[in-house]
């Protein structure tokens, strides 16, 4: 179905019929969401790092110059968000890092680690240890590490982009869909709150997006793991001359995404980078992870707009906007009393900061619905 998709032998099937309703989608066969979430997170750029060299991205850095927070900056970083009341530690790295420079590699090692997934296990237990919930966003990874990284974070994720082969993409170095769809589905076999979406502007066309909009609700009804999907604009940048999508363009596709999607399943745009405001009608529910104390180290020519700019947003559309945890309500059970049998989608350490006697436990509990 997809680029290099037989490489992991993913199968995902859609027809005509499924695609073709979506492409004459418009704003006004949606319904505005009668109220907004969002997570009020700190966001930590673990290393500059990254094996693939996307022509779009302003991120990485190239061997040589890449950083590494050491353990002491990540400490500082989470009393930070944690004496700014953040529950969500948003952990975010490029791929592989240590696979191509030999520099992070090495200083990894000399910290005692054998990779940066064994480093990422180590700061998300300072997260959790200071009072904030991880939700990392590591790249690619395999079930096994998916695994591993469940016990000490309350939702991951990976961006999908798109499941086309697109020139933004190119170079010796170079993500492929397959390797994006190969992640998504490892998490749900995980059982991994997941967070995905798709990138607007990068040389997809309107079939592109509705096929990656059905790719991912494919693999979310196998697994049900998907708990937001994100509809982000590219943004021009000193390495990429990208425009950014028309106002019309990001309708469309917020408004296809909503109806291409379970009511589940929330929609998200990122506040700092899409005009909100003009979207709201559309069908988006959430603006995502808004630090108070941190840059958007991915975009970071975008500022994220102060919280009380969320709530005027929120305001002039004449709905509530509450805050969230990383981790969705429908995931967590009825009651933090509940059986074991209930925490499916929690680990035993997860599920113990969240039912903590603790002030961290208690701000927590008072963001779930019904607890």
């Amino acid at each position: 179905m997809f680029p290099a998709a037989d490489e992991y032998d993913i199968d995902i099937q859609f027809s005509e019929s499924d695609v073709e309703p979506l492409l004459s989608v418009t704003p006004d066969d949606v319904e505005a969401a009668p109220a907004l979430t969002f997570s009020r997170n700190i966001f930590l750029p673990l290393t500059t790092a990254c094996r693939y060299t996307c022509t779009y991205c302003t991120y990485y850095d190239v061997p040589g110059q890449a950083s590494l927070m050491s353990p002491e900056q990540v400490r500082q970083q989470l009393q930070l968000g944690a004496d700014a009341g953040c529950t969500e530690a948003l952990f975010t790295f490029g791929d592989k890092p240590d696979a191509r420079y030999t520099e992070i590699h090495d200083q990894l090692d000399e910290w005692g680690h054998d990779s940066i997934v064994d480093y990422l296990c180590e700061v998300c237990e300072m997260a959790l240890e200071v009072g904030i919930l991880p939700h990392s966003n590591p790249g690619d990874l395999e079930e096994s590490e998916f695994e591993r990284l469940r016990e000490v974070n309350a939702s991951m994720g990976v961006m999908l982009e798109t499941t086309a082969d697109v020139a933004a993409h190119s170079g010796n170095r170079r993500k492929t869909p397959g390797q994006r769809l190969n992640t998504i589905r490892a998490a749900g076999r995980a059982s991994v709150p997941f967070t995905t979406g798709i990138l607007v502007g990068i040389g997809e066309d309107w079939r592109d997006r509705a096929e990656s909009l059905l790719a991912i609700r494919e693999l979310h009804e196998r697994y049900g793991h998907i708990q937001e999907v994100i509809v982000q604009n590219v943004v021009p940048n000193e390495r990429s001359d990208y425009e950014s999508p028309s106002l019309e363009t990001m309708r469309r596709v917020v408004a296809m995404a909503r109806v291409c999607l379970p009511e589940e399943i929330s929609v998200q745009v990122p506040p700092n980078l899409a005009p909100a405001r003009d979207l709201l009608d559309c069908g988006i529910d959430d603006l995502g992870g808004v630090s108070p104390v941190t840059d958007d180290y991915i975009n970071p020519d975008y500022e994220w707009p102060a919280l009380q700019e969320l709530h005027d947003i929120a305001d002039e559309a004449g709905v509530p906007l509450g805050e969230r945890l990383p981790v969705y309500d429908r995931f967590l059970p009825d009651s933090p009393d509940a059986s074991d049998d209930d925490w499916v989608w929690s680990s035993d350490r997860i599920r113990a900061a969240l039912t903590a006697d603790d002030e961290a436990g208690r701000r927590y509990r008072s963001l779930v619905d019904g607890w």
